[in-house]
């Protein structure tokens, strides 16, 4: 029974990796990448969108974004919010597409995003501890419970310690990764 929890609590190990992956993804490299500007939110129609709900985006090159609105009356509103979003990046219209060159980044400015992406790595991992102390919680209320014996219990543990330093291992690892291709020029 309580292997099926443990799964459970894998669930949430894998959210909170994904949930970093995302977060991550977002974060500027000096390489154009849809993820830079696809959750940017504009002003379309009245209503707020996000720039992936109201267009395509492209990356031709390394160095530029091409986004092409499926409705081209919405290519200033999409402009507008794209450079209230990311003051560093300026759209250029042509009337049907917006072509957005990435500028590189500057030494430091790599240094600042890798401080960012050490904090949010560390968010994730406080995240996994969140949910490693909610499953050890469960496992020691059902051996109180009498639903689990003490070897039991100490077994489960030991799992949910491996699985814990599992999930440790790969946030550090998003989080070199992501550091490593902010770091090369």
């Amino acid at each position: 029974m309580m292997g099926m929890t443990l799964d459970a609590y894998r669930v949430e190990f894998e959210k909170v990796v994904s949930s970093l992956q995302h977060e991550l993804s977002a974060i500027r490299t000096g390489r154009a990448t849809p993820a830079l500007i696809e959750d940017v939110t504009v002003e379309v129609y009245g209503t707020k969108m996000t720039v992936k709900q109201v267009a395509s985006i492209a990356a031709p090159d390394a160095r530029t974004l091409l986004v092409s609105p499926w409705d081209t009356s919405a290519i200033k509103d999409l402009e507008k919010g794209i450079r209230l979003a990311q003051p560093s990046l300026n759209p250029v219209s042509d009337g049907r597409t917006l072509r957005i060159p990435v500028p590189p980044l500057t030494e430091d400015a790599r240094r600042d995003l890798t401080k960012i992406i050490g904090q949010k790595v560390e968010q994730a991992k406080q995240g996994l501890r969140k949910v490693r102390d909610e499953a050890r919680s469960t496992i020691i209320a059902a051996e109180r419970a009498k639903e689990l014996s003490e070897d039991d219990r100490y077994r489960l543990q030991k799992r949910l310690d491996d699985m814990s330093e599992e999930y440790t291992a790969k946030i550090r690892g998003v989080g070199e990764k992501k550091a490593t291709e902010v770091m090369t020029v």
